[in-house]
């Protein structure tokens, strides 16, 4: 570990949580050095929907790299991008009457939501843009202005402005009607509120403490946006893919976002990938005015393409996530009753899920349990006080029982039943 300690930063964090050397990784576990394996229900954070070293995507992958396919291309037009785009038509947006463009932004999530914002600024012509309580958007100075976690924002140096946070669904538990402050300031000429560019949102916020939002709000959201002239983006960096269920997690409101932002698990086999969806009617950039050195790594253009081929060419994958969802739902449910006097709270969709315990301590020191007994899961929420189950869509049944057992048994160790 010596060498970690002596010259990674200390701005390191998942380590910390679990201090061993991993070496390998297959399907639903890593491996630490010593051989001790460990069921992964952190996928990085999101980016391994499909698990670790999933062989349909590691077959295509080698063999595009053992016939010297092009690994690095700026945005040149090559074989890997017209298959992944083809794919991306007829896999996903034609099923699903989608009308979007794709932008190549560059190679993580904060690059796909940078390229929204900025996008959108131009669009309009106008600067200011509205975010929710708890949202999570990016580490960069622009995703950063619209994420709410407070540690995070600090870490700018610099004010972080033309953005304006407003209450998500159930920030007030149901005490007033949606978006009655939203509207009110939006007609009040009086109110101050700078004329929004666009809103952007998380259907169900991960790093916020998997808040899900009600697909009533999400369509109350969508109506407002098209009544007032607003650009509504939805952030599906972490919930996309099928996180939730279907492949966006706004489909089951049946909404139609202006702009959508995906990342992690887009690039399939965790190779860094991000992309822009935005309707054509909104596809203003001038050439090269927005564009990243590595917007073109082709290595993760054969794996998305080959995992919207293999996981969204039916509705399978959809179908067994939604199922699961609910069973690791219901279990969560029966671990948060089994606890009345700490007020536990089973959240989430799809398989996205977390118990809210009374604090951060409580919900790091059950994190900290499920790795002594081989789980990996991390925290979230403004507090840390959500333990955040994010599993591969991929695993089996006997691995969702395994993992339920290890939190259940966790949870028992450090409430004391």
């Amino acid at each position: 570990m010596s060498i970690f300690e002596k010259l990674e930063s200390e701005v390191r964090s998942y380590s910390r949580g679990w201090p061993v050397v991993f070496d390998r990784a297959v399907g639903s576990h890593l491996y630490a050095e010593d051989g001790t394996p460990y069921l992964d229900f952190f996928a990085g954070a999101g980016a391994l929907n499909y698990g670790h070293n999933n062989p349909v995507l590691k077959k295509a992958l080698l063999d595009y790299i053992g016939r010297d396919g092009v690994t690095h291309a700026l945005d040149m037009f090559t074989v890997a991008k017209r298959d992944l785009l083809e794919t991306l038509e007829a896999n996903i947006l034609r099923p699903r009457e989608l009308d979007y463009k794709v932008i190549f932004p560059g190679p993580g999530g904060a690059n796909a939501v940078e390229a929204a914002l900025k996008l959108a600024r131009k669009v309009t012509g106008k600067e200011s843009v509205i975010n929710f309580t708890n949202a999570f958007h990016g580490m960069t100075l622009g995703a950063l202005s619209v994420t709410g976690n407070s540690m995070k924002r600090s870490g700018a140096g610099i004010p972080l402005v033309h953005a304006t946070p407003m209450p998500y669904d159930q920030y007030f538990d149901g005490v007033y009607p949606d978006f009655l402050y939203f509207e009110r300031l939006l007609d009040d000429s009086g109110s101050g509120l700078n004329e929004p560019a666009a809103v952007i949102v998380e259907t169900v916020q991960g790093e916020g403490g998997i808040n899900a939002a009600g697909f009533e709000w999400l369509r109350g959201l969508s109506d407002l946006c098209q009544r007032h002239n607003i650009l509504l983006i939805v952030d599906d960096v972490q919930m996309g893919c099928g996180r939730t269920g279907p492949f966006f997690s706004f489909e089951d409101a049946g909404i139609t976002p202006d702009m959508v932002c995906l990342s992690k698990s887009i690039g399939g086999y965790g190779l860094p990938l991000a992309l822009t969806l935005i309707k054509p009617e909104l596809d203003v950039w001038e050439p090269g005015e927005h564009n990243g050195t590595f917007r073109g790594i082709n290595p993760a253009f054969v794996t998305a393409a080959e995992a919207l081929r293999t996981y969204w060419s039916d509705d399978e994958l959809e179908k067994s996530t939604r199922a699961k969802g609910e069973r690791v739902g219901a279990a969560l449910q029966s671990i948060a009753e089994a606890y009345p006097e700490h007020g536990l709270t089973a959240k989430g969709r799809g398989l996205a899920r977390g118990i809210e315990f009374p604090n951060g301590e409580i919900a790091g020191r059950v994190c900290g349990a499920a790795f002594d007994r081989g789980l990996l899961m991390e925290t979230s929420g403004p507090d840390s006080e959500v333990a955040k189950l994010l599993p591969p869509l991929t695993l089996s049944e006997s691995e969702v029982d395994e993992g339920l057992e290890i939190i259940d048994a966790s949870v028992k160790a450090v409430l004391g039943k």
